[in-house]
């Protein structure tokens, strides 16, 4: 979903025309309109009248949600499963992941460059 339809579900959700969602952003209806188009961007000041307005963030109105952003960016479906039955543990579980999956990279940056540098292990 673009920034402009979820501008507009949100916009829809409170039940504001875009001429109530302009008046409570100091905005002019038709530069709302514009915004959920896609023929426009909002300045940082004003996502940031939206989103509040809204009540939503900004990262919301520019991203969508955390799911969104990381089926986006994830290609693997089922590594994408794990980090969200991760999300469901306690903090200290989540950080013993984290803490696992930090020292695995590390391990694996430190053996690419002994490999570069040919140095033995």
């Amino acid at each position: 979903m673009s920034f402009g339809e979820r501008l507009k579900q949100k916009r829809l959700e409170k039940k504001f025309s875009q001429g109530k969602l302009a008046e409570l952003t100091d905005l002019h209806y038709t530069q709302i309109g514009r915004y959920e188009r896609g023929d426009s961007k909002p300045t940082s000041g004003v996502l940031k009248r939206l989103a509040d307005v809204l009540e939503v963030t900004t990262d919301y109105l520019m991203e969508g949600t955390t799911e969104d952003i990381a089926q986006s960016h994830l290609h693997d479906r089922e590594l994408l499963r794990q980090f969200q039955q991760v999300e469901l543990l306690n903090e200290n579980d989540r950080n013993v992941v984290k803490t696992l999956i930090d020292a695995f990279i590390q391990k694996r940056t430190i053996q690419e460059i002994m490999k570069k540098d040919k140095i033995p292990a």
